[in-house]
């Protein structure tokens, strides 16, 4: 096939992946998808799904190439423009405890989460994906490993899958918390740093956040979105360490040889981008992200890639997939929830006694 034919193939396969994505911030913008906080993300990865699982074998194959690089080179572009939702002041807005308890329950969940995939005699892979999305940001986390744990899509599929399970039933089940009086003991800044350290989505976190507090009078809403965000920031890292550990475990499964190792620069880009919205604040004097000229534009458009991402990785998950992978990411995803729930709890309260 010619150069040129290859180009066309491919762009024809990024059209349809780009067709779903629209309908995907179509469907997003209901009423009913915007009460249940599903972001078209979440929405895109379904209707790739249910792509895959209907129509996929009665397109050409030539047009697999161009789904493929949404999956790789529109994901990275799209995690590194994910910086411009974060700025380096809102560290500092909710201080020490909110870092701690971050830190403590990401690196908690990914070596509890890898552990017990052991336990549970899991694929590897499939355990990391998804201990990587309960312990940072959900969806977002999930395609931020994908490039560096190189599994195959439905794997990444299934492992975002579980985030919006449990992620969705937790947006529910913490304001009945709150308003049975369970959560009182942490008090109004306890509540927001539990919240938005142990939800999964940003999206949840501010469903959640909202149904607490809707005007923010506690501090519980914006807190929360806030202990949110550091811990976003931390994907960052650790999918730096993880790559140092997969080349280390990998090199050892070669006979002693030392494994090949992925250096995620959109990490790096990922990183730079949040220093250059904290100087852009400060250089405006702007108190949020949000007034930052082009800033809303941007999320737009950032949004919209990973909308893509998501959806060509949802085309390549079929039912038989699934069935393949078993119950297995849904068990470790529930045990791991209930970590987030219970030792999410006393951290929290450790930290701001």
């Amino acid at each position: 096939m010619r150069l040129s034919e290859k180009r066309g193939s491919m762009l024809h396969g990024v059209l349809l992946i780009t067709l779903f994505s629209c309908a995907a911030f179509y469907i997003g913008d209901t009423a009913i998808m915007k009460k249940l906080s599903l972001s078209p993300l979440i929405i895109g990865v379904f209707l790739g799904m249910l792509y895959a699982n209907s129509l996929r074998n009665r397109l050409p194959e030539t047009w697999v190439p161009g789904i493929k690089f949404c999956t790789k080179q529109i994901l990275r572009a799209g995690i590194v423009l994910y910086g411009f939702r974060l700025t380096l002041t809102e560290v500092a807005e909710v201080g020490t405890p909110a870092v701690m308890v971050d830190a403590i329950i990401v690196a908690g969940t990914i070596f509890l989460g890898v552990w017990l995939g052991k336990l549970l005699k899991m694929d590897g892979d499939t355990a990391l994906m998804t201990s990587t999305g309960s312990a940072i940001c959900g969806a977002a986390a999930v395609l931020g490993a994908e490039p560096v744990v190189k599994c195959e899509g439905h794997k990444t599929a299934i492992a975002v899958s579980t985030v919006v399970i449990f992620g969705t039933l937790s947006m529910f089940l913490y304001p009945i918390m709150y308003r049975l009086g369970l959560l009182d003991e942490l008090g109004n800044t306890g509540v927001a740093i539990y919240t938005g350290s142990t939800l999964h989505e940003v999206a949840h976190v501010a469903g959640a956040g909202n149904a607490m507090d809707p005007t923010d009078a506690l501090g519980i809403a914006g807190k929360a979105t806030i202990t949110k965000m550091i811990r976003v920031m931390m994907l960052a890292p650790v999918l730096v360490i993880m790559s140092f550990a997969l080349a280390k475990s990998k090199g050892k499964g070669k006979s002693g040889g030392k494994g090949k190792i992925t250096i995620p620069w959109f990490a790096f880009g990922f990183i730079g981008i949040i220093c250059l919205n904290s100087l852009l604040q400060y250089l405006l004097g702007v108190d949020s992200v949000k007034e930052i000229p082009l800033n809303g534009t941007i999320e737009y458009i950032d949004t919209f890639m990973l909308t893509m991402a998501m959806t060509a990785l949802g085309a390549d998950t079929s039912i038989e997939k699934f069935k393949q992978v078993g119950a297995k990411p849904f068990v470790l995803a529930g045990l791991l929830y209930i970590w987030l729930i219970v030792g999410g709890y006393m951290i929290t309260d450790y930290f701001t006694a």
